[in-house]
């Protein structure tokens, strides 16, 4: 029977050590320590002395130890006040520092933008997004993560961004797809090649032509390769890249011929040193726009941000 009651004794006192402490108790304790007067307590924190005195006595019962000491009129600390003291200053001081965080965060344009963009998308359309929404926000903290799209997805689907700016994934069903303009795919060669200088794509070549194509996991080699088996035929790739910037570089050089959209690289082929051609009769288009958890109810600096992508790439619409 007693070895019973023992055990039921250390689970009770487990369950107390595991218990967080009163922060009512621990507020008044520190007033006390401060003053070291119960009226003076009772009196900042507009309760009577008999809580006051309740309280400490409650707190000690829950630490296992005096923590006071009354001398005359005045209270002391003992040795184990001391050291509750000394824990419990740095919690409350936390405690205040995140209650202004929360007060901060509650004023006009503070919070934060958590975003995810393919390199594309970090290159062409955030620049002239993030400029003017700043002029809004100005105090918002923003983060943007890199990713294909099927990156993307998973930092949405595991909380690391809070919008995605994105190709359309296949098959989401926890996402919502924000769309914002669609693009075609066309072939894009040097200013040399030979398909550059008639105007137009010999289709019996097309099977023979080398190849720089975006990387394999991507949602874009996927539609690629998927328009070209329709078409019954296989591309030769010889250069998988990650960067649209290489690949404009290399096809310059008559490396080879990419697939890409004619707005990533409207530079170079304002300037001739890059020629875009149709892929055939049939047109390639993908369409981009900004992903979040479906459902979601987005905040207005959210809203503001999918506002501006919208009007950035307005000019890059297909009809």
């Amino acid at each position: 029977m007693s070895a019973t009651l023992s055990l039921h004794g250390y689970h009770d006192w487990l369950s107390c050590m595991n218990r967080p402490l009163d922060g009512r108790q621990i507020r008044a304790f520190c007033v006390l320590a401060r003053t070291g007067s119960f009226t003076q307590t009772a009196r900042e924190l507009h309760l009577t002395q008999s809580a006051v005195s309740h309280a400490m006595k409650a707190l000690e019962a829950d630490v296992g130890c005096r923590l006071l000491n009354r001398l005359g009129k005045k209270v002391v600390l003992t040795q184990a006040g001391e050291q509750l003291l000394h824990h419990v200053t740095k919690i409350l001081r936390e405690m205040e520092g995140a209650r202004e965080s929360m007060a901060q965060l509650g004023k006009w344009g503070r919070g934060r933008l958590r975003l995810g963009a393919s390199t594309t998308a970090c290159q062409h359309i955030i620049p002239p997004v993030l400029r003017e929404f700043r002029e809004s926000f100005p105090e918002h903290a923003i983060t943007i993560e890199p990713g294909d799209t099927l990156a993307l997805v998973q930092s949405l689907l595991q909380d690391r961004v809070d919008l995605a700016l994105s190709l359309e994934p296949e098959k989401e069903p926890q996402l919502d797809f924000h769309p914002l303009f669609s693009d075609e795919l066309q072939f894009v060669v040097g200013a040399l090649h030979p398909w550059a200088q008639t105007g137009q794509v010999d289709r019996g070549e097309i099977p023979r032509q080398h190849y720089i194509l975006y990387s394999k996991s991507s949602v874009t080699f996927r539609l690629v390769e998927r328009y070209f088996r329709r078409e019954q035929m296989v591309l030769n790739t010889v250069i998988e890249l990650g960067s649209m910037e290489a690949t404009k570089e290399l096809v310059k050089l008559g490396i080879g011929v990419s697939i890409i959209a004619p707005w990533i690289a409207r530079k170079e082929i304002e300037e001739g040193s890059l020629v875009a051609l149709p892929l055939g009769r049939r047109k390639l288009e993908r369409r981009w726009g900004v992903l979040h958890w479906r459902g979601k109810r987005l905040n207005l600096a959210e809203e503001t941000f999918v506002g501006l992508c919208e009007s950035a790439t307005v000019q890059w619409k297909t009809n």
